[in-house]
């Protein structure tokens, strides 16, 4: 069993809901994202989802593009996103970290060293927003080999056509893109929110959790009521971009995650 599936199991038995948290790797400094990174389980974080930094995210709103350019400017690479994670798992082997990013810097790095490289360090799953269901050889069926669960977006255009395939080799969990374009542009409603995520696990047993829009502990709150958990991270990486202290940015965390857990 994953620490994905465990950790959506042991939530499951407590009649919780997950709480998602994504920051990037290596923004404002190393040092401080490691910081960061070490605190978030202690602000009740179930998941964590570690961006991995890149020149052109097109998936992402300015707050996720900018935090990935300040730290590419402080010389974030792969490798050293692999080693924080490897510094992470030094003190906390039970928290599923998800790497979430575009597929260029891993092809850069080759994919099967840096499948291996993952693994070794602890990396949980990938959140490739780049690489289609039509595409899962290149790296989805390479990470399965290795026992790195492959996440996939479903989004509002998923028309039930469409979405047998984006299910297909998905395992982890799916995540549910509650509003259309890019990170941080808008609010999810769970009144949008709730029939789609229905609509999903008609076709599966894969928890579904919602990202996107959700800034707020009262949103948070609404937004796992209608699904299995929720993900926030243009919120946290707003305050880390406003060089917020770590205390300052693990005590909203924290909000955040209270609000989900009440749902």
């Amino acid at each position: 069993m994953s620490r994905l599936d465990k950790t959506f199991e042991v939530l499951k038995a407590q009649e919780k809901k997950a709480f998602i948290s994504y920051i990037m790797a290596g923004d404002t400094s190393y040092e401080k994202s490691l910081d960061i990174l070490k605190g978030l389980p202690g602000a009740g974080v179930d998941i964590i989802e570690l961006g991995l930094p890149f020149t052109d995210p097109m998936a992402d709103g300015p707050i996720i593009q900018l935090a990935g350019q300040r730290a590419l400017e402080q010389g974030m690479t792969v490798k050293k996103t692999l080693e924080m994670v490897k510094l992470f798992r030094i003190e906390n082997n039970d928290t599923p970290i998800v790497l979430m990013g575009y597929f260029n810097p891993i092809y850069n790095y080759g994919v099967d060293e840096f499948l291996k490289d993952a693994k070794k360090s602890g990396i949980d799953g990938l959140i490739i927003v780049d690489l289609p269901p039509e595409e899962d050889e290149e790296l989805c069926i390479p990470a399965a080999k290795f026992g790195i669960n492959f996440i996939r977006l479903a989004t509002p255009t998923t028309d039930s056509k469409r979405l047998p395939k984006v299910l297909l080799n998905t395992s982890g969990f799916v995540y549910y893109v509650s509003i259309t374009g890019i990170t941080g542009a808008a609010s999810a409603k769970s009144g949008n929110v709730g029939p789609e995520v229905k609509n999903i696990k008609k076709s599966t047993n894969l928890p579904v959790v919602v990202g996107f829009g959700v800034t707020t502990p009262e949103a948070a709150f609404e937004i796992a009521s209608v699904a299995d958990g929720v993900v926030v991270g243009s919120a946290i990486v707003d305050m880390i971009g406003k060089q917020r202290s770590v205390e300052e940015i693990l005590g909203f965390v924290k909000s955040l995650t209270d609000g989900a857990h009440k749902a």
